[in-house]
């Protein structure tokens, strides 16, 4: 009895399920295209996010292999990427050279537009090891209109004088060498000395000294130091210095003060040779 009731039912499924079949494909068949077409785009974009994840796994499996470089190949681009980050560390000091040089000449040509004396620009060229901080070559001759004994200055003040020219160069001694010696006048005091260096040591610091001054001066620390014009060789004016420190001589006769350059006299590259 079981077993008929169980065929029975089987049957009857089967055509229930034959029904739906004829009767879902009558019911195609009636829909228009358009509304067909819109049910299988429908139908179709449940699966799409499956087929883009594939994909996109496939895709990522490609690269991964392409990345995976052999050591050798990676060894070659790192040489490759230091030599040229080196490169670029090289040009970029050549750049900051030019830049510091360019700033250099235009404050030189600045200050040239604001004094009164007629100057000739030069390069320095040459130093003797053995006398540094007492001699110089410049690159200006009697070409140039350079002459001996002519004064010899840069931006921030005098630098010494010309003592022997030839056609396309000239040799200036420097302050601090203890030949050379320059009238001298305390901008404040007014008082007048004589700019000199009585050691032969070299003047790592700058210093040199200011001579015959009276022994009642009124001179002070922080005071400025200018050319007097005394002696026809440096036009009055020029900035030598700042007082540093003063100390009596002579049992009180006589004031020395010691004065710190105002040009920086191991460093010189461009100065001003006043042709006038």
């Amino acid at each position: 009895m079981w077993g008929r009731f169980a065929g029975t039912m089987f049957k009857r499924s089967h055509y229930i399920a034959l029904f739906l079949v004829v009767l879902f494909v009558v019911i195609l068949s009636r829909i228009p295209n358009q509304t067909l077409g819109n049910m299988k785009l429908a139908i179709g974009g449940m699966f799409l996010p499956l087929f883009g994840l594939a994909a996109t796994s496939h895709d990522l499996v490609q690269k991964a292999g392409a990345t995976a470089l052999p050591r050798s190949v990676l060894v070659e681009q790192n040489d490759q990427l230091r030599q040229t980050n080196e490169t670029m560390t090289i040009h970029l000091q050549q750049y900051e050279g030019v830049w510091r040089e360019n700033e250099r000449l235009r404050r030189l040509v600045g200050w040239q537009k604001q004094n009164r004396w007629s100057l000739r620009l030069a390069h320095v060229i040459t130093r003797d090891p053995a006398n540094w901080w007492r001699s110089a070559h410049i690159d200006a001759g009697s070409v140039d209109g350079v002459r001996p004994n002519q004064a010899v200055v840069c931006a921030e003040g005098l630098v010494g004088r010309v003592q022997s020219v030839s056609e396309r160069r000239s040799q200036v001694i420097l302050l601090g060498d203890p030949e050379l010696k320059v009238a001298a006048m305390v901008d404040v005091s007014r008082e007048a000395g004589i700019v000199q260096t009585t050691s032969s040591s070299p003047q790592e610091n700058n210093m040199v000294d200011l001579d015959f001054l009276p022994g009642n001066s009124d001179v002070r620390p922080g005071q400025d130091v200018k050319t007097s014009g005394d002696g026809g060789v440096f036009p009055k004016g020029i900035p030598i210095g700042k007082i540093v420190d003063v100390r009596s001589k002579d049992y009180g006769l006589s004031t020395e003060a010691r004065v710190k350059l105002s040009a920086r006299i191991g460093s010189l590259e461009e100065v001003w040779v006043i042709v006038q």
